[in-house]
């Protein structure tokens, strides 16, 4: 009967040492990344540990020196692209500097993000990146900030949190798009949305949780106003329906009477439920409708019509919070940034004269 090899035992930073011709202390530095060793010993510390193929005890590491080498990062939808090429960006950037990354998912749900932010603590991530699901509820990110744990929002703010955050120039695209459907002849507009929105204020203003849908709403709102289109004529569709999804809100949007002619989806996932929809209703695009989209998904340039989309320098945001991230975390202390990236529209098929 044929033995079973032994597994070897884990190689230590003892054996790194033995084989690289160092002290112990000398090789738990260049392993650690802390203290000072010359170039040359490093090199052959390093090149012992993998010869070796060491692997770090982060555990140990984390008692040693405080630090885990752990980023959390909480997102909205991992379904929808968007975050899927954020989180791609920004784990390149993170593994690039030595630092792993725990991705959790709130599906939008202030309850969840709440949970998936306490878990991550309790992994004593180092730092976290958050797409956070409501602007009115931050007591959980507020907490962060009492721990000293490091933090950058992404995509999304909180006026009340000084935190580092990176956001598009939402109200300013959603206002140009909008413009442009004015500017082809358009009157019945609509913005559509899955977010739900919170109540009203003292305006009887909508509160829309998530800030960038609240920025896109009111520059189609203030361009809608501008332009001379009617209030009831200027529809904001959100997933009022969360139990039946957002197929019913654009359903009753698309066979109402006077239907909208033009419409401006808060992100490529919505675009795709209204591009389907009208197709089952035989509603030629863009004869019938008009419709821009944010964020420049793969399908949107293989469809027919291809879709007009104001496009995210998503990835960009990405690796922005997660430099940011990093240096928190290795203790720059400079005032809180609030960095504004410029979107870009991309003219394609899915826009056309009013008939």
């Amino acid at each position: 009967m044929e033995k079973k090899k032994l597994q070897s035992p884990s190689v230590t930073v003892a054996d790194v040492a033995r084989h690289a011709n160092v002290s112990k202390s000398t090789a738990a530095r260049v392993l650690g990344g802390y203290g000072v060793t010359s170039e040359k010993v490093r090199e052959r510390v390093q090149a012992s540990a993998k010869a070796l193929k060491y692997r770090a005890n982060e555990l140990a590491r984390s008692m040693t020196t405080g630090k885990s080498k752990t980023i959390g990062v909480v997102v909205g939808d991992i379904e929808n692209s968007f975050f899927g090429i954020a989180v791609r960006s920004i784990t390149d950037v993170a593994n690039a500097s030595g630092f792993n990354v725990i991705l959790t998912n709130s599906d939008e749900n202030f309850d969840v993000e709440r949970e998936a932010v306490n878990v991550l603590v309790g992994k004593q991530v180092d730092g976290l990146i958050i797409a956070p699901a409501s602007r009115y509820e931050t007591a959980h990110l507020e907490n962060l900030k009492t721990l000293n744990c490091a933090m950058v929002l992404f995509d999304r703010e909180v006026p009340s949190l000084e935190v580092d955050t990176v956001v598009s120039d939402d109200y300013e695209s959603a206002l140009k798009a909008t413009e442009q459907f004015i500017k082809a002849g358009h009157r019945r507009l609509a913005f559509v949305t899955e977010t739900i929105e919170s109540g009203i204020d003292e305006n009887g203003e909508l509160l829309i949780p998530t800030s960038s849908v609240g920025r896109r709403i009111e520059g189609f709102l203030s361009a809608c106003r501008a332009g001379g289109i009617p209030q009831e004529d200027s529809i904001i569709v959100l997933n009022a329906d969360p139990e039946r999804g957002l197929s019913a809100s654009i359903s009753k949007a698309l066979d109402q009477t006077a239907r909208p002619t033009a419409i401006l989806a808060s992100d490529s996932h919505v675009a795709l439920k209204i591009f389907k929809q009208a197709k089952q209703r035989n509603i030629d695009m863009p004869s019938e409708l008009s419709l821009i989209a944010f964020h420049n998904a793969d399908w949107t340039e293989v469809t027919n019509p291809t879709i007009t989309v104001i496009d995210q320098p998503v990835a960009e945001m990405g690796r922005w919070c997660a430099q940011q991230l990093i240096k928190r975390i290795e203790g720059v202390t400079e005032p809180p940034l609030r960095h504004v990236m410029k979107m870009k529209m991309i003219d394609r098929q899915s826009v056309e004269t009013a008939k």
